[in-house]
């Protein structure tokens, strides 16, 4: 009798799903840690690392905004501090003129954004790559001078003496901990939503989108509606986290629609994962903490931001969390294997 002839077992491939379940794991490290930091920061009675770690998720919904575009769409934006502006400025405006009401101003904050959203995007999605980017830019840096030149809008000086935001009875955005938790619980909420765009067919637009367009068009989709939808999402997400920033300083100028917030912006991405969604709230957590801890030591705490962007780009080009994401992938396909 012949022998039986053992067929090798083929080796577990690591799923899609598996591979976004790791990526969801980190996302629920990321909420629960910060929840963890909210206890112990409330048991010391802390205020200073509070508002540091509120003022990081603020800027952490503005790289969440570019991590759309960018790392979802494949669309570089060098402007995207013109939106957070835009809400910030609404938003700091709604509550001396109309009211203190959180919701209202949040809300004035994203709309205003979105609607200058519609008008950038049907002029910024004419093109593409580099030229998309400097479009972007352009828009930004002209409402900035507008801005910065209008003095009924404070001109240099901004808009000072914004009152504190109710969001309930009782609880205001002077309340440290009571605000850390309420920004913290907005962006949960544009993540998880976010996430389930990607993963919807309009999602699947903006991944072909990345990919190469014109094959979009080809199987009978508009890429040019798509990116402009998405544009404006992105203006509506980047408006309500700029709508954030008076409740907490009380104040907004016309730097937060500067270059250099829109840079910063970009940085927190890539340095925290391009395309990932929970990476840019790593990104952001990361080098607002680099910033004020360095920044007590020296002025110039840019160069040390600048050199730990190039060891990322070289070292981990997906990123911190990405190069996470793939590393937990390995285990589980070793475990699986």
């Amino acid at each position: 009798m012949a022998d039986a002839v053992v067929l090798p077992t083929p080796k577990a491939e690591l799923s899609p799903t598996r591979a976004i379940g790791a990526t969801r794991w980190i996302a629920i490290f990321f909420f629960a840690i910060a929840l963890a930091f909210a206890i112990v920061a409330k048991s010391l009675g802390d205020t200073f690392y509070l508002r540091l770690a509120t003022e990081a998720l603020i800027f952490g919904g503005l790289a969440l905004s570019v991590d759309l575009l960018l790392g979802c769409t494949g669309l570089l934006p060098l402007g995207q501090a013109l939106f957070f502006g835009l809400g910030a400025y609404a938003s700091a405006l709604t509550l001396k003129s109309w009211g203190d009401s959180f919701w209202i101003a949040l809300a004035v904050g994203a709309c205003v954004s979105a609607l200058v959203g519609i008008v950038a995007g049907l002029i910024a999605i004419r093109s593409k790559g580099v030229y998309f980017a400097l479009i972007s830019f352009g828009l930004a840096q002209v409402v900035s001078k507008i801005v910065f030149n209008t003095r009924e809008l404070g001109a240099s000086d901004g808009i000072i003496g914004v009152p504190p935001a109710a969001v309930l009875p009782g609880v205001a955005s002077t309340d440290p901990v009571a605000f850390f938790l309420v920004t913290l619980a907005f962006v949960a909420l544009v993540y998880a939503g976010l996430a389930y765009v990607m993963e919807t067919p309009f999602g699947r637009q903006l991944a072909a989108i990345r990919s190469n367009q014109h094959r979009l068009a080809f199987i009978g989709f508009d890429p040019k509606r798509a990116k402009l939808a998405v544009f404006v999402l992105a203006a509506a997400i980047a408006g309500a986290s700029g709508a954030l920033y008076p409740m907490m300083r009380g104040f907004v100028s016309p730097e937060l629609m500067f270059f250099q917030v829109s840079g910063n912006a970009v940085i927190n991405v890539i340095v925290g994962g391009t395309g990932t969604l929970i990476g840019p709230l790593y990104g952001a957590a990361l080098l607002t903490a680099l910033r004020s801890v360095i920044g007590s030591y020296t002025e110039h705490h840019q160069i040390v931001i600048g050199v730990l962007f190039m060891v990322v780009v070289i070292v981990a080009p997906k990123g911190l969390i990405g190069y996470a994401a793939a590393l937990i992938q390995r285990r589980r396909t070793r475990t699986a294997a």
